[in-house]
């Protein structure tokens, strides 16, 4: 019997449970919030679809009651405020890091063996603030933003091509914000042909840009942050892990080395399956994309640099 915690039953937190759901993911699923009846009123509203849809796993919505998610397989992380218009994830990080470092200090109370999918903003950040607090092995601990980045980027890049998105191959690198993740283009390919043999460059760096921005792009239509995608992706992750599919996911990872650097949680591809992250994958990077990763890293540890005044 497999078990997941969500934390967050807002749009992102209660997507994920609905497609863990929805999908039969996980046997099991519990949805926690802090604030009293939205939970249990999203969870009962997702069950109550069950048998329209043929559903089999059991979903639970709980107020701020973590010892109801003992026992978890996987744990999800959402918590915290979401992005307004014109707002960065990097300013949220005085909130949610407090946020994030609580939770994760309950859920382990009660789920020791947890592998955590960190979704929360700034997600680099705070996936490094998990790894900083809460003594895991590096592989349990997995931010969800590189997943996210790489379904933008394989939907802007089907558009361009008139093409299915499952067809599509692409990986996004790099920070997860606007000015610092990398969308591959070059290892960009629609059925095993480069994308280039397609796509003229510019094409392809219009792709990239939207690719960058297609979270602030969302924010602005929506009043908000995105949730349907973001929801998505951390259950993708989930089913990777549940299901040991050995799959290749770009993922915020701790770097020992790997691409240059240390000490830093950042975007880069690796193979997800029932140990969380078995294996961080390095792409060979021309001297360009190398040097985008190196400003990437850069901005990413000065935001980490924010972590020492508020925790």
């Amino acid at each position: 019997m497999s078990k997941v915690t969500v934390v967050g039953a807002g749009n992102v937190g209660a997507t994920c449970a609905n497609v863990l759901v929805t999908c039969g993911i996980a046997d099991e699923v519990v949805l926690l919030d802090i604030k009293e009846g939205v939970s249990e009123g999203k969870a009962m509203d997702i069950m109550q679809t069950a048998s329209i849809l043929g559903l089999n796993t059991r979903l639970t919505g709980v107020t701020n009651d973590y010892e109801a998610t003992a026992g978890s397989d996987v744990v999800v992380i959402t918590s915290g405020i979401p992005r307004k218009p014109g707002m960065t994830r990097e300013e949220l990080i005085g909130v949610n890091a407090g946020i994030v470092k609580s939770v994760t200090e309950q859920l382990l109370k009660y789920s020791p063996d947890a592998i955590i999918v960190c979704i929360s903003n700034p997600m680099d950040t705070m996936t490094y603030l998990i790894h900083k607090t809460s003594g895991l092995p590096k592989h349990r601990i997995i931010g969800m933003g590189g997943a996210l980045d790489s379904a933008r980027f394989k939907y802007f890049l089907s558009n361009a091509l008139g093409a299915n998105p499952t067809e599509v191959e692409g990986i996004v690198i790099g920070g997860h914000g606007d000015t610092t993740m990398i969308p591959l283009t070059r290892y960009a390919a629609y059925r095993g042909v480069p994308a280039s043999q397609y796509l003229s460059q510019e094409t392809l760096s219009e792709v990239a840009a939207s690719t960058m921005v297609g979270g602030a792009t969302l924010t602005k239509l929506l009043g908000t942050s995105a949730w349907y995608a973001p929801g998505a992706a951390g259950a993708q992750m989930v089913k990777a892990i549940l299901h040991n599919e050995k799959k290749l996911i770009s993922c915020s990872a701790l770097l020992d080395g790997e691409y240059g650097e240390k000490d830093l949680c950042i975007g880069v591809p690796a193979i997800i399956g029932k140990n969380g992250i078995e294996k961080i994958v390095e792409f060979e990077l021309n001297d360009a994309e190398k040097e985008l990763f190196r400003k990437s890293a850069e901005a990413v540890h000065k935001t980490n640099e924010a972590l020492a005044g508020c925790c």
